[in-house]
């Protein structure tokens, strides 16, 4: 009897110690399908850019919003949700912050104002769900 409670003993222990082993600091979010270019001008790629550009404008110090000048590409990668890499320029317009929504802005024509940037935005979507996050955000001066 003590043979089989050793026994017992140490198939319960098993388990425990593969699981403990697992590093809980690791991404395991499980790449269902790889980065793949996609239509810049789908739908979900657009939301998710307006979205990236509000918190963009939300976060930037600047005195004036940005506005998207033009997409120069678009990734998709499925993963426990959609993950778009959205490659855009952008520019500083003439709208002051905070933007009422009624006004229309263009981009700056003022040549002290004038500034333009590159940026990546890798924005994870639950579009189904209207859950937007910016997962990545990279500009520097283009």
């Amino acid at each position: 009897m003590p043979r089989c409670r050793w026994l017992s003993l140490l198939l319960l222990t098993i388990p425990l110690a593969l699981v403990s082993r697992k590093d809980p600091n690791k991404d395991e979010k499980g790449v269902l399908r790889k980065l793949q270019p996609t239509n810049a001008s789908d739908a979900n790629v657009r939301q998710c850019l307006w979205f990236a550009m509000q918190e963009y404008n939300r976060e930037s110090e600047d005195k004036y919003v940005f506005l998207v000048v033009r997409t120069l590409q678009a990734q998709l990668q499925v993963t426990n949700r959609l993950e778009y890499l959205i490659d855009v320029e952008i520019a500083r317009s003439d709208c002051r912050k905070p933007l009422s929504s009624n006004e229309i802005c263009a981009v700056q024509e003022n040549s002290k104002l004038k500034k333009k940037l590159s940026c990546s935005f890798l924005v994870g979507a639950l579009p189904w769900n209207g859950e937007f996050t910016v997962m990545e955000k990279k500009c520097e001066d283009a």
